[in-house]
């Protein structure tokens, strides 16, 4: 791994170590929600969930639940997103968390609203360093998108 990403990924582990997900809604509970399932398999669903350590959650997990990150509430968003974000430096992401993290209208930055500082900057870093790795004409594509979403973190924070 590259000395950045090494960098990166240290920043994001501290930032959101000891982290749980207390009363927000968990990355099964969020797929059953999507499903449109009935409130007692959302409540089995999130019986399955992972609450206490988000480093437990597997890439493949993340991926075939990817759809979970439009559901999330807050809490269930700082509890998954370091996995989320760790999954795709490491290269094992399918799910497209840069969209989640650029589509910062206000409804869905609220998801972000529990984000202390140290967690929004690792999340800062995390778009500098997927800016510096996307490849030509990607980069032409998403570097707007990645640079307002930088802006909002930084103005949302405080």
């Amino acid at each position: 791994m590259p000395d950045n990403a090494s960098r990166i990924k240290k920043l994001i582990e501290d930032a959101f170590a000891g982290v749980f997900l207390e009363d927000g809604v968990g990355l099964l509970e969020g797929q059953a929600i999507d499903d449109y399932a009935k409130p007692d398999v959302q409540a089995t669903a999130r019986s399955k969930d992972e609450t206490e350590d988000w480093t437990q959650i597997p890439a493949d997990q993340l991926n075939s639940a990817q759809s979970s990150l439009s559901f999330f509430d807050s809490k269930g968003m700082r509890f998954h997103l370091p996995a989320f974000l760790l999954a795709e430096i490491r290269g094992e992401l399918a799910a497209d968390i840069v969209f989640h993290l650029t589509y910062t209208d206000e409804e869905a930055f609220s998801r972000f609203s529990l984000l202390n500082p140290e967690q929004r900057e690792s999340v800062h870093q995390f778009l500098l360093y997927h800016l510096e790795t996307i490849p030509e004409p990607n980069r032409r594509l998403e570097k707007p998108m990645i640079e307002k979403a930088i802006e909002d973190f930084s103005s949302h924070g405080s």
